[in-house]
C-alpha cells in the first residue's frame, strides 16, 4: 500500500457568527472612540465641523468595509491586506506591504492602543496628577503581553474574552450617550451654544493640515472593520460571515 501523503496544514474553523461580530465590533469600539473626539474638536475648532468630520469618516469606513466584504468572499484566505495584494499585484509588492505592516503599521497601532488602555487603567491610582510615564509604559507592555499570550493559547478563549469586552464597551458608550442626552434635556443652552447654525461652525479651522488631522483621527476611531479578513480561514462559514 502506498503511504498516505500528509495533508496541508490548515487552521481550525472555530470562530462563529458571534465571535466574528465581536472581533469587528470589539476592535472598532476601542481606545479611538474614547480619545479621538477631543482631538477632532481641537483640530477643527467647532462642534459643527467636528460632526461633519465624523459623518464623512463614517461614510468612508462604511464603503471600505463593503469593499473588504467583497474581497473576503472572492479571496477566502486569511491575511487581509497582504493576501489581497499578493493575489492581485504579485509577490514583490506583497513582500513590501508585509514588511511595512510588521515593522511599522501594526506595532505603532498596537502601541497606541496599549498606551490608551494603560492611561485609563492607571488613572484611578493617581487622582491628583497624571500617571508617571514609566508606569503607563509598563502597564502598556503588560497589556500587550497578556493579549498576545491569550491569543497564542486558545482561539476560543480569545473570542469569549472579546465578546465580554464588547459588551462592556457597548455599555460604556450607552452610558456616555444617555448622559449626553440627559445633559441636553436639562440645559437647552448647550444646544444653542454648540449646535445652532450661527454658532455651530464658529471658529472652524479650514486649513488642509488641521482638517486632514481631524479626518485622520476620525478614521482611526472607526478602524477595525478590516480585522475579520485577517482570520477568514478560521471562520466556520466565511461566505456567510463576510
Amino acid at each position: 500500500m502506498a503511504e498516505k501523503e500528509p495533508g496541508a496544514l490548515k487552521m481550525k474553523r472555530e470562530i462563529g457568527l458571534i465571535g466574528g461580530i465581536a472581533l469587528v465590533s470589539g476592535t472598532m469600539i476601542g481606545s479611538g472612540i474614547f480619545m479621538s473626539p477631543q482631538f477632532v474638536l481641537a483640530y477643527v475648532g467647532s462642534p459643527g465641523a467636528s460632526l461633519v468630520i465624523w459623518a464623512l469618516s463614517g461614510v468612508v469606513a462604511m464603503f471600505a468595509a463593503l469593499s473588504y466584504t467583497e474581497l473576503g468572499t472572492v479571496i477566502s484566505e486569511s491575511g487581509g491586506d497582504f493576501i489581497y495584494i499578493l493575489r492581485i499585484c504579485g509577490s514583490f509588492p506583497a513582500f513590501f506591504a508585509a514588511i511595512t505592516f510588521i515593522l511599522v503599521v501594526k506595532p505603532f497601532g498596537i502601541a497606541a492602543m496599549a498606551l490608551s488602555v494603560a492611561e485609563y487603567a492607571t488613572a484611578p491610582f493617581y487622582t491628583d496628577c497624571h500617571p508617571p510615564q514609566l508606569v503607563v509604559k509598563c502597564a502598556a507592555a503588560v497589556s500587550i503581553l497578556v493579549v498576545a499570550i491569550v491569543n497564542i493559547m486558545n482561539v476560543r478563549i480569545a473570542v469569549r474574552i472579546q465578546v465580554v469586552f464588547l459588551v462592556a464597551k457597548v455599555l460604556a458608550l450607552a452610558f456616555i450617550v444617555i448622559g449626553g442626552i440627559v445633559a441636553l434635556i436639562q440645559s437647552s443652552t448647550v444646544i444653542v451654544e454648540n449646535l445652532k447654525v450661527e454658532n455651530a461652525f464658529k471658529g472652524t479651522q479650514y486649513s488642509v493640515s488641521t482638517l486632514g488631522m481631524a479626518f485622520y483621527q476620525g478614521l482611526w476611531s472607526y478602524a477595525g472593520w478590516y480585522n475579520l479578513n485577517y482570520v477568514t480561514e478560521e471562520l466556520k462559514r466565511p461566505e456567510v460571515r463576510l
